[in-house]
């Protein structure tokens, strides 16, 4: 099938299909008589798998290692287990650095005014350029 008709099967844009064959993620498929990808039942399953991966927030590093751990039927699934756990934890520290940037916004946003006055908390505290 064509890369229209792979994209539509996997919700992967075309565009994010020819990235991935760019890096590597999935092989080059092979090309019909005009030139035109051909893509096949395992190319849909492998497409498939780095779209959950990624909406489950996984970059393409490790991507790239849970398709070796797919590819290889003599994984320990302690090694998935591990990448995953590593995930969830990196998850949680952004999660936890987010809650603390919303607090420290409307912690500011209680402090203005919201009024005509131009003195404002907010402004003055971007000026600053601190790490919250």
């Amino acid at each position: 099938m064509n890369i229209g008709e792979a994209s539509k099967q996997t919700g992967v844009s075309e565009r994010m299909i020819r990235h991935y064959e760019k890096i590597g993620l999935i092989p080059a498929p092979p090309r019909r008589g005009a030139g035109y990808r051909d893509y096949g039942e395992r190319d849909l399953y492998r497409l498939r798998f780095i779209a959950n991966a990624r909406d489950l927030g996984f970059p393409i590093a490790e991507i790239r290692t849970l398709l070796s751990l797919w590819a290889d039927n003599g994984r320990n699934s302690a090694d998935v287990k591990r990448v995953a756990l590593a995930r969830a934890e990196e998850l949680q520290r952004k999660a936890e650095a987010l809650t603390t940037l919303r607090k420290t916004l409307l912690d500011l946003a209680e402090q203005c005014h919201g009024d005509e006055r131009p003195d404002c908390p907010i402004i003055a505290e971007l000026t600053v350029g601190r790490k919250w």
